[in-house]
């Protein structure tokens, strides 16, 4: 067969593509960099966040995702298109099958959006499948069987919480909550606890080395560069785990509410198969230090997090597109 297939995870902070029989073949940002003057794309992935707040006013590096939906159409495509012609390179004589996971939250119109632009950057076909059913899939969990699994999956924009029996979800909830919105939490509690602006990329650094979600007794320590609020010069500060924590607190409430939701609306034949077999967490966000104890904690659940989380939903949808015959039913739109 020449048809060359392509599973992409298009995260509002990453884009991670998985080729059947190669794996992960790219792991990278999800940032575009674009010149103002004649809309050219500049640079994509990688190279394009090293830009972010270090642009002349020429030239714009954003995001084109934005809590797991398209913001912007044109980047979104530009991006989509770089990242298929990377994953195959060289001359190629027929256009790829492409399968993109998307939040089981998006409306239809969202979902064309992603149709739409898989199809314009190059794509033979484009098929859509559910975030936390493709999560299930790469952490390993037996989807088809008559039993309940929870899965929590947790990215860049949006937290997906659903559970599956016999392939199909039973319930779920979407909240767009996520990486992103945790860096945003930590900046603006730096920013009022200590008069210190920081950006982005030191508010992510903060939440990789030193952010918990539960208060530590020997709290982790790091060492952070800003702006001064009142005198506008740089100025370094030290952050400990637990400001990260005191930050994080409204928007881990928002993410417990949406689990015990999740849980309130599941059959109880499903709920006690949730309590024998626990919650497993995926998503790049579910590292955060201690948010499976927390969860734990809030549910009354054990929860676990997956094997490398960060590739699960990548790896289940290269499982799905090698298997489409088998994953039909949870396959919500195809062109």
């Amino acid at each position: 067969m020449w048809i060359k297939k392509i599973a992409i995870d298009l995260g509002t902070t990453n884009v991670i593509v998985f080729q059947p029989k190669h794996g992960i073949v790219i792991n990278e940002p999800s940032v575009v960099a674009i010149s103002k003057d004649d809309n050219r794309v500049l640079a994509v992935g990688l190279e394009a966040k090293e830009m972010i707040g270090r642009t002349p006013d020429s030239i714009i590096a954003e995001r084109p995702l934005k809590d797991g939906v398209i913001a912007n159409y044109r980047t979104t495509e530009a991006m989509l298109r770089y990242f298929i012609n990377r994953a195959l390179g060289g001359i190629r004589l027929f256009r790829p099958e492409v399968m993109i996971a998307v939040p089981a939250g998006i409306t239809s119109t969202e979902r064309r959006a992603v149709i739409d632009a898989a199809m314009a950057a190059g794509a033979r076909a484009a098929y859509i499948i559910k975030e936390p059913i493709v999560a299930a899939i790469g952490a390993d969990i037996p989807i088809g069987t008559a039993s309940g699994h929870m899965i929590i999956d947790i990215g860049g924009g949006t937290s997906e919480i659903a559970v599956i029996s016999l392939g199909g979800i039973v319930s779920c909830g979407s909240v767009r909550i996520g990486g992103t919105r945790f860096d945003a939490s930590i900046a603006e509690f730096i920013r009022k606890k200590y008069g210190l602006a920081i950006g982005d990329r030191s508010a992510e650094e903060v939440k990789i080395h030193v952010g918990s979600a539960l208060f530590m007794d020997e709290p982790l320590e790091m060492e952070v560069k800003g702006r001064d609020m009142i005198t506008g010069l740089p100025r370094n500060i030290t952050v400990t785990s637990n400001d990260t924590t005191e930050a994080l607190q409204h928007d881990l409430e928002g993410l417990i509410e949406a689990v015990k939701q999740v849980l309130h609306d599941t059959p109880p034949e499903l709920s006690a198969d949730v309590m024998n077999k626990g919650i497993i967490m995926s998503g790049g966000s579910s590292q955060l230090r201690h948010l499976n104890e927390l969860v734990a904690q809030a549910t009354g659940v054990a929860c676990y997090v997956a094997d490398e989380p960060l590739l699960c939903v990548a790896k289940g949808t290269g499982i799905a597109l090698e298997n489409l015959d088998n994953y039909k039913r949870s396959i919500s739109a195809t062109k």
